[in-house]
């Protein structure tokens, strides 16, 4: 069976702030741009985002990059990356300055200035004490600049292909990545997208988890068709566990709020922070604040019927402050927790918020094989992929630094590949969607297979019990077992609705072949290391003097490689060479 071509130049699949401001630079370079996504561009995950966007602006006081630079290697447990760390923070003032530009409406200082809110982990003068680098729009930081990037587009003519699922990665025999196959949701037709360039901006895949803040778009998609490509993924055991999720809802309750002044207290009413992080308090990074947080509750220090939460508290504030700075907080506690922040605490639990690990590149937006080469025609940026700026923990506000700088950076690379490229197109291998047909006739004509529903559910339940912010040697081993069960119920999911036209129960199957490699990744790469590093946390790597915080640099200072194959583990390592300054040695991270 064949199925319709469309060639461009680029073809984008993700239209969150990566893939828009990748977009934005092909675009505007004359490339024929195609930008795939589930859903309308607008309502892509990143309109989620809500504290700011991190940049050594320096607006309200000193502040340099490579102070910012030092919390995100810091933050990273020095995991990250120190090339395209430096690389990211250097270029934070520039591409902040860009996208306000580019219309975004910042909120302003008296001077006129951008605003800025101090942050979690971000420190001045080398960690002395907390700085304003949070580029803040109220609460919606996310969302404006999703507009904002979104109508740069349309000045653009950038071709949007608005609920499309990219199915699979169109690969010759050489390696080469020469598009993608996509499902028009709308007909249910299948069309191959030929391109020069490929870039993956798919986000992340919160949904492997129970609780999540993400959104149910979240299926990892990128990382499943990177997977089935036999491209590896990087760094899968870090998770980040956000302290602050609405308790029942998971919905995310900014750290932007303990910027603005936001304590959080146990059921005594104790500002118990000052225990954990003496220094940073509530402003110490979200892995020390989350397990901060599961201590006082398993300690039996929670609130509630269950003791099940913690509160944060902002009742101290001026409700004015708390109306001009957050008020889409207290939006959403009054709608999803029942409470008005000017009056009581909200109660907060730690939940899935964002994915450290994924595809691996570099700092020019390049995807590398597990030898080290370059993947030729294919690029990613943003959660879906790993650069890695953000090592075994991400410091809050880098991830919208992330996608404006690692989205412009592979749109600027795509451009300068292609200048290298031939005009016409190479050809796409006779069999190229061999595999993707099978696997939706598969679907089609499975007769007595398993639920949905039920498999995803037992996925996410079997990450959360055995995955989440702690981690237990017996769990994580029966975890294994558990998720390779799992995986054989995936391969025999059966969907009632065989109708083309807008099938959700084929996308939902579709998402959850996505997800169940995201979460095969993540469980075996978390059994293998066995340390505890950043979000990954341990019970047999306990803190003692030769391994402080249970961090082992002498065995686990690499990244992990995990190939679907086999599940086959490797390692690579961390590169400790920045750009341009000295490199920031190894050290014990505490707050």
């Amino acid at each position: 069976m064949s199925i319709p071509v469309r060639k461009f130049d680029a073809v984008i699949v993700g239209a969150g702030g990566a893939g828009l401001r990748a977009a934005i630079q092909l675009s505007e370079a004359g490339l024929k741009t195609a930008v795939l996504s589930k859903v309308f561009p607008t309502r892509s995950h990143t309109v989620a985002a809500q504290g700011g966007v991190s940049a050594s602006l320096g607006n309200s006081e000193e502040d340099h990059w490579h102070w910012h630079m030092y919390d995100t290697v810091k933050g990273s447990d020095w995991l990250g990356d120190q090339d395209a760390i430096e690389f990211m923070c250097r270029k934070a003032p520039e591409v902040v300055v860009e996208l306000e530009h580019f219309g975004m409406p910042f909120d302003r200082t008296d001077e006129g200035k951008i605003y800025q809110r101090p942050f979690g982990g971000h420190m001045s003068n080398f960690g002395e004490k907390p700085v304003r680098r949070a580029c803040a729009a109220a609460d919606r930081t996310g969302h404006a600049m999703l507009h904002a990037l979104y109508q740069r587009n349309v000045k653009a003519n950038t071709q949007f292909f608005v609920e499309w699922m990219a199915l699979d990665l169109i690969r010759d025999e050489d390696g080469q990545v020469l598009g993608v196959i996509a499902l028009e949701m709308e007909t249910g037709e299948v069309v191959a997208f030929h391109a020069k360039a490929t870039v993956f901006a798919t986000g992340g895949a919160g949904r492997i988890f129970y609780s999540s803040t993400n959104a149910f778009i979240n299926t990892g998609d990128g990382l499943g068709m990177a997977a089935r490509a036999g491209i590896p993924l990087e760094d899968m055991e870090f998770w980040q566990f956000h302290p602050t999720g609405v308790a029942g809802a998971g919905v995310l309750i900014t750290e932007g709020v303990r910027g603005e002044g936001g304590i959080l207290r146990n059921a005594a009413g104790e500002r118990f922070m000052e225990r954990y992080a003496p220094n940073a308090k509530d402003l110490a990074s979200r892995d020390v604040v989350s397990r901060a947080m599961v201590t006082e509750i398993n300690e039996g220090r929670g609130c509630g019927p269950n003791k099940d939460f913690v509160t944060l508290d902002i009742t101290h504030l001026d409700p004015a402050t708390i109306m001009k700075r957050l008020p889409g907080i207290r939006e959403i506690s009054i709608q999803f927790a029942g409470i008005d922040p000017i009056k009581a605490p909200i109660p907060v639990v730690p939940t899935c918020h964002y994915q450290m690990g994924g595809i691996p590149t570099n700092y020019k937006g390049q995807v590398i094989n597990e030898n080290g080469s370059t993947v030729t025609g294919f690029y990613a940026a943003g959660e879906c992929a790993c650069a890695s700026v953000h090592g075994a923990n991400r410091l809050g506000t880098n991830s919208l630094l992330d996608l404006l700088v690692f989205g412009k950076s592979s749109g600027d690379t795509v451009i300068e590949d292609m200048a290298k490229m031939p005009k016409t197109h190479k050809e796409l291998p006779a069999n190229f969607a061999d595999k993707t047909l099978a696997r939706l006739a598969r679907l089609e004509n499975q007769k007595n297979g398993s639920n949905v529903h039920e498999t995803r559910l037992a996925m996410q339940r079997t990450m959360q019990n055995h995955c989440g912010v702690f981690r237990f040697k017996d769990k994580l081993e029966e975890g294994v077992q558990k998720i390779l069960e799992i995986e054989k119920q995936v391969a025999i999911t059966e969907i009632k609705d065989k109708s083309k036209v807008w099938n959700t129960a084929r996308v939902e199957a579709l998402e959850l072949d996505n997800l169940i490699e995201v979460a095969k990744s993540t469980m075996i790469c978390a059994n293998a290391r066995k340390e505890s590093r950043g979000a990954h946390v341990r019970d047999d790597a306990p803190d003692t003097a030769e391994f402080p915080n249970g961090r082992n640099d002498k065995e686990w200072h690499k990244h992990t490689l995990w190939q679907r194959d086999g599940n086959k583990l490797s390692y690579k390592p961390v590169n400790m060479t920045p750009l341009s300054v000295e490199t920031i040695a190894l050290k014990t991270r505490s707050y």
